[in-house]
């Protein structure tokens, strides 16, 4: 079977695969960017007939209130004088207990630190009374490990002893069975 080629022929050009692929990409591009061309120019046109329709609001009223404003802010001025003194007498009143809390922060301070000095006296003490009581363990373990091992000698040696007597004695009467047998 032989195969078949699409091929379409433009302006005396043929173009077949590829290149009409290419083709359509490119105009399907252009025809993309004229309409984005044309929504820009479309706002752009709208924005400016709003530019040009545009009427700046009417600011009087806010004059009349800036002088209200201003008016009152010259009261206000005017009664802060006794507000001044109300404020310097709660500064000195913050001074006042800012320079007790300091003597109160240094009689805590030293509080701690002899708090500290103590509990690190008792601290050596109990590691002094703790080492103390070790080496008393270690020297009673180590007598009664002695006096366990003395024992244990002992005994072994007067077992063996023993066992040496019993053996010696069964050796004699083995040796006169055997030298006379009819005596026994």
């Amino acid at each position: 079977m032989a195969e078949q080629k699409t091929e379409v022929e433009f302006a005396g050009v043929k173009f077949r695969g590829g290149k009409m692929f290419a083709i359509i990409l490119a105009l399907s591009t252009l025809a993309g960017g004229l309409y984005g061309a044309f929504e820009f120019y479309k706002d752009y046109m709208n924005m400016r007939t709003k530019i040009e329709s545009y009427v700046a609001p009417d600011l009087s009223g806010f004059d009349k209130r800036l002088e209200v404003i201003v008016t009152t802010m010259t009261q206000v001025e005017k009664s802060m004088g006794d507000v001044r003194v109300s404020v310097e007498e709660v500064r000195d009143y913050a001074r006042a207990n800012k320079n007790d809390l300091k003597d109160d922060f240094a009689r805590l301070e030293t509080i701690v630190d002899r708090m500290e000095d103590k509990v690190n006296t008792s601290e050596t003490k109990v590691r002094e009374m703790i080492d103390i009581a070790e080496q008393r363990f270690e020297n009673k373990r180590d007598a009664l490990q002695n006096d366990y091992d003395a024992k244990a000698d002992t005994i072994r040696s007067d077992t063996e002893r023993k066992l040496n007597d019993v053996e010696s004695r069964l050796n004699k009467k083995l040796q006169r069975a055997l030298d006379n047998p009819l005596a026994n």
